[in-house]
């Protein structure tokens, strides 16, 4: 219950800071580097050395990467029959794409499911969720932010990405069986726990309620694809034609049900590809989840 609330204060902190002249009108940048260049490297480094590759990644490990390559086909599809502009559709296959699997995903699951299922539940984010805004997410970021860029451009900038290169250590960390010294550890782990509410107070400086914005639709349409087409999907995909069940199914299908992922809007800001939607599917798709997840719980439990 805590992180939920959690959740709310920072997003409201963000919203009253803004409007502080103590604070630059553009502090929110500053603070999206930060989670950019310290805070998920540092998620990396702790979790991914300690992760065990069985079978049983399959499928945790699809939610992310089926997900994203479905938003994708998805909005493009879209955007090519209504001619939208590149930032608007890179925006969507982004933020759409990605779930809060992490910070929203795993309160949420432990309370349901009981801490057993966390190990589920990590797999989802860490080698799914997390991998996958450091690499796709990052690759239509750079196509998407730009009229004309090189493929080696887009090489560069995920070749240098700081997550990348974090995730690219852990994982021959994890090959080796080898893992930082405890202090190292722990210090990863508390700069780690630092991207949410630096992320939240980001997404509550950005925030705005315009009832005359043009992005309501857009950003209807996102949070229908992010809270019922998604998961709809996997339930056909996992239960209705691989004939999936048992813990591991029930708790890859609610977390694909989750509110969109704050990292991924942080891409999305940091390239300009439409901020003001990007957190308004933020502000709004956390606390309508709480809703939705009710659903897709009750759902589940027939399986």
């Amino acid at each position: 219950m805590d992180n939920i609330i959690l959740i709310f204060v920072c997003m409201i902190l963000g919203f009253v800071l803004k409007r502080n002249t103590v604070f630059p009108p553009l502090s929110y940048k500053t603070l999206n580097q930060f989670v950019i260049y310290i805070s998920l490297p540092a998620i990396a480094l702790y979790y991914i050395p300690k992760l065990e590759i069985s079978s049983k990644l399959l499928f945790p490990l699809g939610i992310a990467w089926l997900g994203f390559a479905l938003s994708y086909l998805f909005f493009t599809a879209f955007s090519k029959m209504f001619g939208w502009s590149k930032k608007l559709t890179g925006c969507l296959i982004i933020v759409a794409g990605l779930g809060n699997t992490s910070f929203v995903g795993f309160p949420v699951i432990e309370a349901l499911y009981g801490k057993k299922a966390l190990e589920t539940a990590v797999i989802v984010d860490q080698p799914g969720s997390f991998v996958v805004v450091s690499t796709l997410a990052l690759l239509v970021a750079t196509m998407y932010s730009r009229s004309t860029t090189s493929s080696g451009e887009i090489f560069k900038k995920i070749l240098f990405f700081p997550p990348f290169i974090a995730f690219v250590i852990s994982c021959f960390l994890n090959v080796f069986k080898l893992d930082f010294p405890t202090e190292l550890q722990s210090v990863f782990q508390r700069l780690g726990s630092t991207v949410t509410p630096i992320a939240l107070v980001s997404v509550g400086m950005q925030l705005e309620f315009d009832s005359k914005s043009k992005h309501w639709k857009f950003l209807t349409l996102g949070l229908l694809f992010k809270l019922f087409i998604t998961p709809a999907f996997f339930y056909l995909l996992y239960v209705v034609i691989l004939k999936g069940n048992g813990l591991e199914v029930q708790v890859s299908l609610l977390e694909s049900a989750m509110a969109p992922m704050i990292t991924g809007a942080i891409v999305a800001s940091n390239y300009g590809l439409k901020p003001k939607l990007a957190n308004m599917m933020i502000g709004f798709g956390i606390p309508l989840s709480f809703l939705t997840l009710i659903f897709w719980y009750f759902v589940l439990k027939f399986i």
